[in-house]
């Protein structure tokens, strides 16, 4: 089976899907109208709300969401063969995740910006806001464990990774005071994006010079080591203003993402590689060596953000909306961007699948276990002694995802002998993906947690309070910082896949209110659909990992503790979704039946002058 029917089919589908599927929604579900403004121009504080272009945003937004899942996701879930996940990458996205993003998107633009949480205690109820809120804390520390990890095994050990990770830091900062503070009253856009883009090849290439100097040691790093600087990162970029880091960031690293992921299609189309995977292997019915469970239900918990992604609606409803130009450019970020994100999925899945099954279970299971698989490897000395680095054993799903695309890249004319340039360029854009998506998710996760701190004590509410925020951010980083510290990538993945696809029902019950309580009941489906297909299945995943995977921890020696945490956490996923799909549900039956919908449900409407009326806000 070759590859590039398989891309040009699916690129032809998120085309049709943008094209009508969106525009269905943005114009009949939910109304969107340049004549609201947005909160980033009411409430412009040049900190949080700050106006951006439509190009600038989208980057940024994709740059937040797309982390670690659609490239680990994919990859981990190739041990079911190449079918189940090209189906549910394509399929998910444009009619769940996509729908999901941008829901919620204009939800939190017509709420000012609010978390996802905040919303849910307006269109559903205060308790549900409550549960949600503690819900959402618990899922995103996990998370962000999640996205981290696959870091921290992709650069141990790895100067020249460090290196030019590391330099894209400098490189930003000095782009978020040339766009944002060197012009006069508007954001300049190339001159910055032209430095940040050559600086960022020359890191790259500098990179490999470091990394045969004899500095080298300087930058090699245990993945104790990588955990804390990641976790110094974290609070360094949460507490900063957006457009000093974090935005040009985003920004930057789109370039890169966006760029590659042209180059890959362009190889694709080149190369032409063949799927060397069969379209269902023998672990469909469990007992696989990276995931122990079936196909159903743990490949949708282990595709995660490819498809559907509950991550997603907390940077839908933490940054973004604060960002936001004019509502009607929410469909062009909102879905859109989240279709990016799931053609970077496709691409990652065709990149493991047209590896060697046995090179591929030879990178991504420890030595001891591939040698009872009965399998044999083909290319993976070879490509090991091409990029200067021991690839066997390097479990985790980053490695493999390298190792196929620069496999792709050495097939276009001219570049086979640049593969150490083209396997570390893969870890760079790897870890970029991630690293974006850790400091994004950090300040929604400072949002979330001084929102909840707030209930108790109110200065905490007040996101400009410095205190609060040094206090909350710090909180946060200590969590997901543990997690990895102490954990696995058995341990941690499958409870955040598991926890983010929770996440993800709660976002599509609440959007499900949000165009119930607008009088749009009748386009209700288009979220509640997705929410019970997700739920489903992800309900079930959650009670599988605990009696399966987290539970058994408990009797094993050094394990204790890790199998009562994880399946302390997954139980209070369970809960905190259960209990706010019944009071969801409950607030449908009630509008549905006549009752009032909340005064702040959907936004300002705009009447037939063209005006719009400021009563409901």
């Amino acid at each position: 089976m070759n590859a590039f029917p398989i891309i040009l089919g699916a690129l032809c589908i998120y085309a049709i899907a943008y094209r009508y599927y969106s525009a269905f929604i943005a114009t009949r579900a939910l109304m969107l109208d340049d004549r609201r403004v947005t909160p980033a121009h009411t409430i412009n504080d040049g900190h949080n709300y700050v106006p951006s272009p439509k190009w600038v945003l989208f980057g940024h937004h994709f740059a937040a969401i797309a982390g670690a899942g659609p490239l680990v996701g994919p990859t981990l879930a190739a041990q079911f063969g190449f079918a189940p996940g090209f189906l549910w990458l394509l399929i998910g996205a444009v009619v769940a995740g996509c729908v999901q993003d941008f829901v919620v998107l204009v939800a939190s633009v017509r709420h000012k910006g609010r978390s996802l949480s905040d919303v849910a205690r307006t269109e559903i109820s205060p308790f549900a806001g409550l549960a949600a809120m503690i819900a959402v804390l618990f899922i995103l520390l996990v998370t962000l464990a999640g996205l981290g990890i696959v870091v921290v095994n992709a650069l141990a050990g790895s100067p020249w990774g460090v290196f030019t990770i590391g330099m894209t830091i400098p490189i930003a900062l000095v782009m978020g005071v040339w766009m944002f503070k060197g012009g006069a009253g508007h954001v300049r856009m190339t001159g910055p994006s032209v430095f940040g883009v050559a600086f960022l090849f020359a890191s790259v290439i500098g990179g490999h010079w470091f990394s045969q100097s004899g500095s080298a040691h300087l930058l090699t790093f245990t993945p104790h080591q990588i955990t804390i600087l990641m976790a110094v990162y974290g609070f360094v970029a949460s507490v900063l203003p957006v457009w000093l880091l974090l935005a040009p960031r985003d920004y930057l690293s789109t370039y890169v993402k966006l760029g590659t992921i042209a180059v890959l299609i362009i190889g694709i189309f080149i190369v032409r590689p063949d799927i060397q995977f069969p379209a269902f292997t023998q672990y469909v019915n469990g007992g696989g060596p990276i995931i122990k469970g079936k196909l159903f239900p743990f490949l949708f918990v282990t595709i995660a953000c490819g498809a559907i992604s509950g991550f997603h609606s907390l940077v839908s409803s933490g940054t973004t909306p604060k960002m936001l130009d004019k509502e009607t450019d929410a469909r062009f970020i909102g879905y859109g961007a989240m279709a990016a994100e799931s053609l970077v999925g496709i691409l990652a899945l065709i990149a493991a699948t047209s590896m060697s099954p046995g090179d591929y279970f030879a990178i991504n299971t420890p030595p001891a276990v591939f040698q009872t698989l009965g399998l044999t490897t083909v290319n993976l000395d070879l490509i090991s002694s091409e990029v200067g680095e021991k690839l066997a054993g390097r479990t985790g799903g980053a490695v493999s995802l390298a190792v196929g695309m620069a496999q792709i890249f050495k097939g276009i004319p001219g570049m086979d002998r640049l593969v150490a340039y083209w396997y570390h360029y893969a870890i760079m854009f790897e870890a970029l993906f991630i690293l974006t998506t850790v400091d994004a998710g950090t300040r929604v996760a400072r949002y979330v947690l001084q929102e909840l701190l707030g209930k108790v004590k109110p200065k905490f509410a007040d996101t400009a309070w410095l205190p609060g925020n040094l206090i909350a951010t710090f909180l946060v980083v200590l969590g997901w910082g543990y997690l990895i510290y102490t954990g696995s990538i058995s341990t941690i993945w499958p409870l955040f896949g598991t926890g983010n696809q929770l996440l993800a029902t709660i976002a599509l019950a609440v959007s499900t209110t949000f165009l119930v309580n607008m009088g749009k009941g009748r386009y209700a489906a288009i979220t509640a659909i997705p929410m019970c297909f997700v739920g489903a299945t992800t309900v079930t995943a959650g009670v599988l990992s605990i009696r399966d995977i987290f539970w058994p921890m408990t009797s094993r020696p050094g394990m204790e503790l890790t199998g009562y945490l994880d399946s302390t956490l997954m139980s209070i996923f369970i809960v905190g979704v259960v209990l706010v799909l019944i009071d969801a549900i409950r607030r449908w039956i009630a509008v549905l039946k006549g009752a009032p919908a909340p005064p702040e449900a959907f936004g300002p409407p705009v009447n037939s002058s063209g005006q719009v009326n400021m009563r409901c806000c």
